[in-house]
Protein backbone atom coordinates (compact mmCIF):
# COMPACT_ATOMS: atom_id res chain seq x y z
CA UNK A 1 0.00 0.00 0.00
CA UNK A 2 2.71 2.37 1.29
CA UNK A 3 4.48 1.71 -3.04
CA UNK A 4 1.18 2.54 -4.33
CA UNK A 5 0.38 5.45 -2.45
CA UNK A 6 3.55 7.28 -2.80
CA UNK A 7 3.16 6.31 -6.78
CA UNK A 8 -0.08 7.73 -6.60
CA UNK A 9 -1.61 4.79 -8.17
CA UNK A 10 -4.85 3.70 -7.03
CA UNK A 11 -5.66 -0.35 -6.49
CA UNK A 12 -7.63 -0.58 -9.47
CA UNK A 13 -4.44 0.46 -11.59
CA UNK A 14 -2.14 -1.84 -9.65
CA UNK A 15 -4.79 -4.72 -9.76
CA UNK A 16 -5.37 -3.76 -14.09
CA UNK A 17 -1.89 -3.43 -14.50
CA UNK A 18 -0.56 -7.19 -12.49
CA UNK A 19 -3.60 -8.89 -14.47
CA UNK A 20 -5.04 -9.67 -10.88
CA UNK A 21 -8.64 -8.37 -9.41
CA UNK A 22 -9.40 -5.43 -7.66
CA UNK A 23 -10.84 -7.67 -4.43
CA UNK A 24 -6.91 -9.61 -4.56
CA UNK A 25 -5.11 -5.99 -4.32
CA UNK A 26 -7.34 -5.20 -1.12
CA UNK A 27 -6.82 -8.34 0.35
CA UNK A 28 -3.35 -7.75 0.18
CA UNK A 29 -3.39 -4.42 1.85
CA UNK A 30 -5.64 -5.54 3.97
CA UNK A 31 -4.04 -8.40 5.30
CA UNK A 32 -6.51 -10.70 4.30
CA UNK A 33 -4.62 -13.01 2.10
CA UNK A 34 -1.05 -12.97 1.06
CA UNK A 35 0.32 -12.93 -2.83
CA UNK A 36 1.48 -15.63 -4.48
CA UNK A 37 5.38 -16.02 -5.10
CA UNK A 38 4.14 -15.24 -8.50
CA UNK A 39 2.37 -12.10 -7.41
CA UNK A 40 5.29 -10.68 -5.55
CA UNK A 41 7.82 -11.06 -8.79
CA UNK A 42 5.10 -9.05 -10.37
CA UNK A 43 4.69 -6.26 -7.70
CA UNK A 44 9.13 -6.41 -7.11
CA UNK A 45 9.02 -5.63 -11.08
CA UNK A 46 6.21 -3.25 -10.79
CA UNK A 47 7.39 -1.02 -7.91
CA UNK A 48 11.11 -1.42 -9.05
CA UNK A 49 11.80 -3.12 -5.80
CA UNK A 50 13.18 -6.79 -4.25
CA UNK A 51 10.38 -9.08 -3.04
CA UNK A 52 12.96 -9.70 0.37
CA UNK A 53 11.88 -5.36 0.45
CA UNK A 54 8.26 -6.73 -0.16
CA UNK A 55 8.46 -8.87 2.98
CA UNK A 56 9.82 -6.81 5.16
CA UNK A 57 13.34 -8.29 5.22
CA UNK A 58 15.44 -5.73 4.16
CA UNK A 59 14.86 -1.90 4.33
Amino acid sequence: MELRKERGLSQATVARDLSVSLGIVCYWETNKSDPTASNIAKLARYFNVTSDYLLGLTD
